[in-house]
């Protein structure tokens, strides 16, 4: 048995949507789902003929008797407002992503949106994490769709939009770690630190992937949607991917020129003026340029000066745009080292950001720098470990 209990590094603060969706889910549950569980369904209820009409269509060896005694008003409620392939609507795509099945199917989805739901939160900020939320948990119902379009049965759990957060994850936090418990009760009980890519992708492809292709066919699939697992985590991943794209492509919107009337210059002018040192000078035309014109435009030394540049004068955003772009040039070459530096230190001093940063950080040592870097980037680490939430336990292995 394999039971997440937390991961490392985490950020400061309180992830207040994150902590919002498990309080609200939790009380659908305990204020809904459990009192209605225990109390049979009401025999007026329109919905309890289609519902009674659907199970004997799906197993003819019931009887009319045997499931009207067996049917709960909660039953009727998931039939009501769970997502049904066959008889889709906005309102149950919504709907569907806060009931649950049981406490089991509650706990398991509430651990996982705890553990790796704050980290995916800071990264985005509140807004944006509730709308990714959504939006990855109505992509992960459509995706399940797409393979069981005549199915009636309601699906049920916030687990797409949390494997949604977890897609965000695997792309954003490589290097995070995830304290796992590995039980063989009473033989073996550990907990050890494992890679959180480790973590994600067993759960992509062992607990999902390879169930998903075994029970195609299938009807119900075995009682899990595996394939809104999948789709919710695909979302993440694409959105995660698009988002990192365009913090390289993008112009930095913080980026104020510091000679607004300097006119658009080719790419040879501003490579020059690089070369030469007038960074002042050139930013601004070289923040006009289409981002796939910046390829290769500056060797490696001339691309951290112009980094280190804008950083050191109060333009830490676009200071980052470069240094991510020298990583997209040269992404083991040259600098390399002195680029997850610079990328790291402006996103935990000046964008608040510590975890992005440490990514940076744990970068540099499969990269051979030279000891300033070293020494600089484990102190970077110290300060991040210093100013966790839940005290990082310890450090890449290989860093010291």
């Amino acid at each position: 048995m394999f039971i997440p209990l937390g991961d490392e590094p985490n950020p400061r603060g309180v992830p207040w949507v994150t902590y919002a969706l498990i309080a609200v889910n939790s009380a659908v549950f305990i204020l809904i789902a459990l009192p209605l569980s225990v109390t049979q369904a009401n025999p007026s209820d329109p919905a309890l003929t289609e519902y009674v009409s659907m199970l004997i269509e799906l197993n003819h060896q019931l009887s009319i008797e045997q499931l009207l005694q067996q049917v709960s008003a909660y039953d009727l409620l998931v039939f009501n407002y769970g997502f049904r392939p066959a008889d889709p609507s906005l309102l149950t795509l919504m709907s569907s992503m806060f009931l649950h099945s049981g406490f089991m199917h509650l706990a398991g989805n509430m651990l996982f949106l705890w553990i790796y739901g704050d980290n995916v939160e800071h990264r985005l900020g509140p807004g944006r994490y509730l709308v990714a939320y959504l939006v990855t948990g109505a992509a992960a119902t459509s995706f399940h769709t797409a393979f069981a379009m005549d199915s009636p049965l309601p699906l049920v759990g916030a687990s797409g939009a949390i494997s949604g957060v977890l897609g965000f994850y695997f792309i954003w936090f490589p290097h995070n770690r995830v304290r796992l418990l590995i039980a063989f009760f009473p033989f073996f009980m550990n907990v050890v630190r494992v890679p959180a890519r480790l973590v994600l992708g067993m759960y992509l492809i062992v607990n999902n992937l390879v169930p998903f292709l075994i029970t195609q066919g299938i009807e119900n699939g075995g009682g899990v949607a595996y394939g809104a697992h999948i789709g919710g985590f695909l979302g993440g991943l694409g959105w995660s991917w698009w988002a990192g794209r365009r913090e390289v492509i993008g112009r930095p919107q913080t980026y104020q020129p510091m000679d607004s009337t300097m006119e658009t210059s080719p790419g040879e002018t501003v490579a020059q003026l690089i070369t030469e040192g007038r960074f002042r000078k050139a930013a601004p035309a070289y923040f006009q340029l289409p981002a796939e014109q910046t390829r290769g435009l500056f060797t490696p030394v001339n691309s951290i000066a112009f980094g280190d540049w804008l950083s050191t004068n109060g333009h830490a955003e676009a200071a980052l745009v470069i240094y991510q772009r020298h990583l997209r040039d040269h992404p083991m070459g040259p600098l390399a080292a002195e680029a997850h530096l610079g990328a790291g230190l402006i996103q935990l001093n000046k964008l608040k950001q510590p975890t992005a940063a440490y990514q940076h950080f744990v970068e540099i040592f499969d990269l051979n720098p030279n000891p300033e870097i070293a020494s600089l980037a484990r102190q970077a680490l110290s300060e991040i470990a210093a100013i966790q939430k839940f005290q990082v336990s310890g450090q890449k292995p290989d860093i010291h």
